[in-house]
């Protein structure tokens, strides 16, 4: 994997020096100027840190891949929560229209249906690490500890189901609090996020998730994709967007694809940075 593309944290702790620096400053405006000022500027340095963790796509605590370097009119497709009862039905899906993605599996799910692991595999798609068990509510306030368990158990899922180790990961509604980089730097994963989502994982109108992706279509996007929603549509949704594709003219590629194509065909930087 091109190292500019595939990039795990080099530095997961530089954000502690970043934190003592910030409130050593703190601590010397309120010294100097008292709380008039020193308020202000606390609140300032502790938004930066709320910021870095609560958006998505953010490149304050690890670099995120949000598009492929590429000119061509291709894009990643990526589907967040399986396996699910919708899966086999995906996996034919994007057969017919001849689409690879990535699925990024929640570990305890892909234990309790190893068979739908394999077949995503045996198919030609990608698999990557959305955590074990998908705490949504709470994924970006987990601590060091609790989100090291997440990320390893499922690493060790997939590998032992597959036989294959994982080299991406998303946090949990993308959002990825400073802790996470330490354990992707151990296992190796480079965290990714989208630059294309129909909200998909909570609206039932297929003609709108769809809209809404293909506004933001472009040569490289990532786009986010879900299975298994209550509202029963995540398939709908695929298929309207996979003709969509088909008539706009776009392929869909794997990441991986890209190391056998020789150097990207736009800086690297264009895609990702930090």
């Amino acid at each position: 994997m091109p190292e500019a593309l595939h990039r795990p944290p080099r530095r997961p702790h530089a954000w502690i020096g970043a934190l003592l620096l910030s409130q050593l400053l703190v601590v010397a405006v309120f010294w100097r100027w008292g709380w008039a000022w020193g308020l202000p500027v606390m609140f300032a340095s502790h938004a930066v840190f709320w910021w870095g963790t609560l958006k998505p796509g953010s490149r304050l605590f690890s670099p995120v891949l949000t598009r492929l370097p590429t000119t061509q009119r291709q894009v990643w497709l990526t589907i967040d929560d399986g396996p699910s009862d919708d899966t086999p039905a995906i996996l034919d899906l994007l057969d017919r229209h001849r689409a690879r993605a990535t699925f990024f599996v929640v570990g305890d799910r892909a234990a309790a249906r190893p068979e739908l692991l394999r077949e995503i595999v045996r198919r030609g798609h990608g698999v990557g690490n959305h955590s074990a068990s998908h705490p949504q509510a709470w994924f970006w306030a987990l601590g060091p500890g609790r989100m090291r368990e997440e990320i390893t158990r499922t690493q060790a899922t997939i590998r032992a189901i597959t036989g294959t180790t994982p080299r991406w990961f998303r946090a949990v509604v993308g959002m990825a609090n400073p802790f996470v980089s330490a354990p992707l730097r151990a296992h190796g994963l480079a965290r990714v996020a989208w630059t294309a989502r129909g909200f998909d994982a909570l609206a039932a109108d297929v003609t709108r998730v769809v809209a809404r992706i293909e506004r933001d279509l472009r040569p490289g996007a990532i786009v986010l994709l879900h299975e298994g929603a209550r509202h029963g549509r995540n398939v709908e949704s695929l298929g309207l967007l996979l003709q969509r594709l088909d008539a706009l003219g776009y392929s869909t590629l794997l990441p991986e694809a890209l190391e056998d194509e020789g150097p990207a065909t736009e800086p690297a930087a264009a895609a990702q940075a930090g």
